[in-house]
């Protein structure tokens, strides 16, 4: 069989499960750290409930994933996972989930294992959105996730400090609500309205454009030149303020 007829042949099976993500939704995709429990606390040593090497390492590799190819437009990151925000109609590889997923894990994985030293890998799904409406939803279920992720954490933490074993410390939480879980660690002098907002929202990073001083050479003139830069935020809105400020990557709202 000829090298063109063996060719058209096998492509059909290798995209046979081929997906495309329709022109009218919206792309948001999900990377989650594989086995990172492990990782940070056995493997880096990193401080618990929250480190902030590994804030750096995680908004590193989001800045990456959102300037090296994709039109992405916002990244949010919370512990160890990424969200990205993809502009309306970016229509990068044909918007086929393999190559969104493959590409995105793939980066993610090498740029954080070249931070800390060791293998690490990341895993990518693709989350179509029909409207803006569950855009907003989207980002605001994360952040929600973030919020409870910490305060378990801090309680968890707390309790393992003071010897409790894992499944006593889990046990004692299980069932508590956000109240309770507060007054918990007030009674141990923890106040978790003054933990950093990045560890209790997470952290957005997104482009912003910016004036730069530059120089005409035709005219021998000084001139401002409009340019795009990432600018990460540690102090996200919160509630309906975060649901606005998504919004404003959202130009149909």
């Amino acid at each position: 069989m000829k090298f063109d007829e063996l060719d058209k042949m096998m492509r059909i099976y290798e995209e046979s499960l081929d997906q495309c993500i329709i022109p009218d939704c919206h792309i948001v995709v999900r990377i989650d750290g594989r086995c990172f429990t492990r990782l940070t606390k056995q493997t880096l040593k990193l401080k618990a409930p929250f480190d902030e090497k590994m804030r750096d390492y995680m908004v590193k590799t989001v800045r990456h994933l959102m300037d090296c190819g994709f039109g992405i437009m916002y990244g949010f990151t919370e512990s160890d996972e990424i969200s990205l925000l993809f502009r309306p109609g970016d229509g990068t590889f044909g918007r086929k989930t393999r190559k969104l997923n493959s590409i995105l894990a793939g980066e993610a994985s090498a740029v954080f294992s070249l931070q800390v030293g060791v293998t690490a890998s990341f895993d990518c799904r693709v989350i179509p959105l029909p409207n803006e409406e569950r855009v907003i939803d989207y980002f605001m279920w994360r952040q929600e996730d973030a919020h409870r992720n910490a305060l378990n954490a801090y309680c968890y933490w707390a309790l393992r400090g003071e010897g409790l074993d894992v499944r006593a410390a889990t046990k004692h939480i299980l069932g508590l609500d956000i109240v309770d879980k507060k007054e918990l660690l007030f009674a141990r002098g923890i106040n978790f309205n003054d933990i950093p907002a990045w560890q209790k929202w997470g952290v957005g990073i997104y482009w912003e454009r910016y004036q730069k001083d530059g120089y005409n050479p035709i005219t021998g003139q000084l001139s401002k030149a409009d340019r795009m830069r990432l600018k990460t935020e540690y102090n996200l809105p919160t509630k309906q303020e975060y649901a606005k400020f998504v919004k404003t990557f959202l130009p149909n709202v």
